[in-house]
Parts: C-alpha cells; structure tokens; sequence
C-alpha cells in the first residue's frame, strides 16, 4: 500500500482515463477543449477566477475559459467568489519542481534582489535557484521545527537601502509535515508591494491556500489530487506576467510565459495521457466538494496523530503547525530502518525525512486518495506491528 506523501495512490477512475486511446495534442482541437476545461477546474481549486470566467461573468454570460457556453458549475464545485483576483492558470509537462525553477527562472535576472523566506528543505531551495539564475538571494531561515521568521522579514523590509523584487515561501514543507501560516508574512510583503511567489505542492487540493493573495501560486498532480507524476500547475497574475515579460527569459522549458496563450498551440508536445488523467482527478475532487476534501483531510491527519500519540511517537513540528497532508513522526536515527520494515514485511511504503532529517523522520502521506481513514488505519496497524516486533 503506498502512503507516501507524493506520488499518492491514483484512484481507478484516473487509471482508467489513462488508459483512452492517444490524442494528439498538436493537432487534435478535442486536447485543448479537455486542458481548458483542466485550467477552469484547477480555477476552482484555486479559489480564483481565469480573465475569461470574469469577463463572462462581468457580461452575465457564463462560458468556459474556451469561450463555450455553459450552464451551471460543476457538481459540488464551489462558486468562485466574483470578487476573486483574476489569475491565469497553466499546466506546463513537467513534475512539481519544474514550476519552482521556471518561477525562478522566468522572474530573476541578475541583480533581481528576492527574498526567500524559509523553515524548510524546499524554501532553502528556492534561494539556491535564484543564485542560479544570477539574483541576490536574501535567505530568512528558520529551524526547521519553527515558524517562518516574520521579524526578520519586517526588519529586512524595513531595510531602506534594499528594494526587493520578489519572495518566495512555502506552504506546506513536506520533508517536516509543516503547515506555514502564509498570512502574515503575505501582509508585509503586500505592504511593500513585493512579488510573490508560493509553493504549494503539497497542499493544494488538501486545504485552503491564499491563491489570490499570491502572485505566483505552484502546485503539482502527483500530491493532493493523486494524478501520476508529471504536470506543474501555476495561477499567475497579472503583474507577475508583466514582470516576466520585462525580464524576457529567453529559456523555453523552464519559462512561463510561453504558456501565457495557447489558443493556437503549446510550447511543446504536451504530455496528453497526464492531462487527461488529471483532468479526471480534478473530476472527482470536484464532485466531492472543496470543503468536504479538506474536512477528509483533516480527519485522517487526526487519526494518524492520534494513532502516532498511542504508539508513543511525536509530531515533528509542533501540533498546531502540523499539516493535514503529511504527518512527520519524530524518530531520531530509526527512519531508515523503519521503513524498510514496513515495505519489507508489510508491505506499507511510507517516506522518510530529506537532508539533515533523512534518518530522523518517518512521514506517513495522507493526502489526495490517501486521506481516508480506513488507509491511515492499515498504515498505523502496520506501523505499530513494526515497532512491537
């Protein structure tokens, strides 16, 4: 049984999309009727509306982001508030880090100055990329069991000899099952007009995230909606574009802008068998309803905990900080061994920390399908076994 926080278990129903005779994403206008209808159901999930849904609505005229008529919303989709900050959403081909570099990648130059928040592996991350691409990277860190340091980022704001550019964070930090309070760092960086850019990998699908705060918001297929590996998600505002078209990156594969339109064709063969299968999952994340998914969410976080505390082991991160995707079990020097004997003798595969943390922390995935607690139940039977034996 896989319970790894990314990829997830894929449902059925996304198996058996996969499984439809090939389209043609080149030629085929069938493929860019089924990614348009993927962007408006990623819109949902976003908790933004696309310029086309807008202008729609705005005209009393509902269509789909193709510009088809339509009648209502999706079952157990919910409204989109027509307050919303318009976003475009895109789906480039390629796994969840791709959308982290090409963020990068399309906003930094040399000499962009970004501040990259961080009390995590991937937060560290994004200030290696913007050395990559030849920006000042200002790294904040925390420890990694803390919150993201806000006094630091207001002093570094307060900073009248530095002007920033961009800021990156990150939502959820997987590699410590952290959960990170965007709110008031996003304040203080809206205060100071900053860009903003976010990962959300991991928590998109599986709990609210602040998209239309966010300027670059990045999510992936393989975490929270259980598609395969393979597609990056973004919702991109409008002064985002407008900073990437100022900066005119000039790679291909890791630049959004040209995703910005594809009415008339994609930057690339598009990988058509994910696109499909994630378009189904959203399918089924949608006819559930957003609220019920996060309260499932929520559920088999607490019975993972709870089935963790009776075992004796203890949260990562402080409970309260804890996210309802991934669990992170403090284990000092036993992850490895853990593990191997769960997929060993059980036949449960769960993950271990990342880093510094790869020996120390045991994550069990309760995200996307695995969010159900009749699977955390069979992972911590497991789990307990192990331990006992």
């Amino acid at each position: 049984m896989l319970m790894t926080p990314g990829p997830t278990a894929v449902p059925a129903p996304v198996r058996d999309a996969m499984s439809r005779e090939l389209i043609n994403p080149d030629v085929d206008p069938e493929f860019h009727r089924i990614y348009d209808r993927l962007t408006d159901r990623l819109a949902t999930v976003y908790g933004v509306e696309t310029p086309t849904a807008a202008a729609s609505a705005s005209a009393g005229a509902p269509v789909d982001s193709a510009g088809a008529s339509i009648d209502s919303a999706s079952p157990g989709s919910p409204t989109v508030d027509s307050e919303a900050t318009t976003r475009d959403v895109v789906v480039p081909g390629g796994e969840g880090i791709l959308g982290l570099e090409a963020a990068i990648a399309s906003l930094v130059e040399p000499g962009t100055e970004v501040l990259c928040l961080s009390n995590g592996l991937y937060g560290d991350g994004f200030a290696d990329f913007v050395e990559d691409y030849g920006g000042e990277a200002t790294l904040l860190s925390a420890e990694y069991d803390d919150p993201l340091p806000l006094a630091d980022l207001e002093a570094a704001l307060a900073n009248d000899g530095r002007q920033f550019d961009l800021a990156t964070m990150v939502h959820c930090e997987t590699p410590t099952g952290t959960l990170n309070d965007l709110g008031p760092a996003l304040d203080l960086l809206g205060e100071a007009d900053v860009l903003t850019v976010v990962d959300a990998v991991s928590s998109l699908g599986g709990t609210p995230v602040p998209t239309e705060r966010i300027d670059v918001c990045l999510g992936a297929s393989q975490k929270c909606f259980s598609a395969p590996p393979g597609l990056t998600t973004a919702a991109i505002s409008d002064r985002a574009w407008n900073a990437m078209a100022a900066r005119d990156p000039h790679a291909l594969y890791t630049n959004f802008l040209p995703w910005r339109d594809t009415d008339e064709r994609f930057p690339y063969t598009h990988l058509t068998t994910n696109v499909v299968a994630l378009d189904e999952a959203l399918a089924i994340l949608l006819d559930e309803g957003l609220d019920d998914a996060y309260a499932r969410h929520e559920a088999a976080a607490e019975c993972c905990r709870e089935r963790g505390t009776d075992l004796g082991l203890e949260p990562f991160p402080d409970p309260d900080r804890s996210s309802p995707t991934v669990t992170a079990f403090h284990v000092p020097g036993r992850a490895g061994d853990l593990q191997r004997a769960l997929r060993d003798e059980r036949d449960v595969l769960v993950a271990t920390g990342l880093g510094d943390l790869a020996d120390d922390v045991l994550r069990i995935g309760h995200m996307g399908h695995n969010a159900r607690i009749e699977r955390v139940d069979e992972a911590m039977d497991a789990l307990g076994a192990v331990l006992q034996g």
